[in-house]
């Protein structure tokens, strides 16, 4: 992807920015460890205390980078919604995805109080949640493409989302309500969000299907340049605009879905992270949007994972309510600075 001589300077600055909020995240946690340490573990050296050195290798580093790859993920697929349906409030969830892999993860959770054990899924561990999470917003995903080939009206896709996103809200509030008080607990700690759960090998199943999203939407950059200007515009430029429906909606699906299975649901990013690069970047070029909004989204997200965690504390705050506290005042506070939205 060839980026305009422009916007280079600004995007290594970007990644240089990015490499220190990353430091910065292993940096800081539970257990105090001087940044001497994070530094010579970061580039092969071996610490004589084999705990600091565990916990940076084992919990920080898959930690932040599972950050980097949920704040890129979120905030692509924020993007491409924004595109697609033409529409400054579409993010992410907006086709139902997200609520898919919620009804999944409470399916397995508060199914067998509400079903008397039809549904009960035995051990409920985090791979049992990542695969029923991954169950819920891949049959929402299919349902939504099998929709898309019939229904040719965007904006009519977009209700359709919005209401699969009801109907899946809707089921799991009733089995909240029958549900018991352990279940409920266990349910809501989930949709809190967390990124410090996942091991290197979940990590690594994550990053490639965040990297396959990530591929389709590059690939649908002249597409998305053409849908900013009206379908019919986008058909006179030799669009064809079912392929690209789909490819676009397939890579917020795998983007979603996959980030909700495996960190929950995470708010506020892919809403808000497409805004804040459009101002910074004064541009509704595809071609600078994708790379930026990747680099801002994980940016931002390793900013609020460090906030969430109290230094020198083993409490961690509920991530998906730090993202909104921190970013959501940033975001209002340069619309009201710029006094327009590029869009």
């Amino acid at each position: 992807m060839k980026i305009q001589k422009t916007y280079r300077l600004s995007f290594v600055v970007l990644l240089l920015i990015l490499v220190a909020c990353f430091i910065l995240n292993i940096s800081l946690g539970s257990v105090s460890i001087p940044f001497s340490a994070t530094f010579e573990v970061l580039f092969g050296g071996t610490l004589k205390n084999q705990s600091w050195e565990y916990i940076i290798w084992n919990y920080r580093i898959p930690k932040a980078f599972t950050a980097i790859l949920v704040g890129s993920g979120l905030a692509l697929s924020g993007l491409l919604m924004q595109t697609l349906f033409r529409n400054p409030l579409a993010g992410p969830f907006v086709l139902g995805i997200s609520s898919g892999a919620s009804l999944g993860a409470a399916l397995l959770i508060m199914g067998s109080t509400l079903f008397s054990g039809v549904l009960s899924f035995g051990l409920i561990n985090d791979i049992s949640l990542v695969v029923a999470s991954s169950l819920g917003s891949f049959m929402v995903l299919l349902a939504v493409i099998g929709i898309a080939a019939k229904v040719k009206d965007t904006m009519a896709l977009l209700i359709i989302g919005l209401m699969f996103g009801s109907i899946t809200t809707a089921i799991v509030s009733v089995l909240s309500y029958f549900t018991n008080a352990e279940k409920l607990q266990q349910f809501i700690y989930w949709s809190f969000g967390s990124l410090g759960n996942l091991s290197w090998s979940q990590l690594s199943v994550l990053g490639s299907i965040v990297a396959i999203g990530i591929l389709i939407g590059s690939i649908s950059i002249k597409a998305l340049n053409a849908f900013l200007l009206g379908e019919n515009y986008a058909r006179s430029l030799g669009v064809d605009l079912n392929k690209s429906r789909y490819l676009i909606i397939i890579a917020t699906g795998l983007l979603a879905g996959s980030i909700t299975a495996f960190a929950g649901p995470i708010a506020f990013i892919g809403l808000a992270v497409p805004h804040l690069t459009r101002q910074l970047f004064s541009t509704t070029d595809h071609k600078i949007l994708i790379p930026a909004v990747l680099i801002y989204g994980a940016m931002l997200m390793l900013l609020c994972d460090t906030a969430a965690q109290v230094p020198n504390s083993a409490s961690v705050l509920p991530i998906n309510a730090i993202t909104s506290i921190l970013g959501a005042p940033v975001v209002i506070w340069l619309l009201v600075k710029m006094r327009r939205m590029v869009f």
